[in-house]
């Protein structure tokens, strides 16, 4: 009998980002039309990001979610540094 896959849900992810990037904040939504959890977009905003070209920052990414990402068919990312995002934040208001 084959292993079933991680029970995939936009909090489950958001829970294994910001635990396994001490991420200050954390956005996941399912983009999966059927809400069938196979397709997702997410924003972490992390100081373990600083210093670090964007690749890098997708690289931590994709190695804390390896085992989900298996499962899912499409995964976009923003990764910003806390900076970043205030500012980002600051240009909304």
């Amino acid at each position: 009998m084959e292993a079933a896959g991680p029970a995939l849900s936009a909090e489950t992810l958001r829970g294994r980002l910001l635990r396994g990037l001490e991420a200050e904040h954390v956005e996941v939504e399912d983009t999966t039309p059927s809400r069938c959890s196979t397709s997702f977009k997410v924003l972490v905003v992390s100081s373990r990001f600083r210093g670090k070209p964007l690749l890098q920052r997708h690289r931590l990414v994709n190695e804390l979610l390896a085992e989900e990402l298996k499962h899912i068919h499409a995964f976009e990312q923003r990764t910003l540094t806390p900076e970043q995002w205030e500012k980002e934040q600051g240009d909304l208001q």
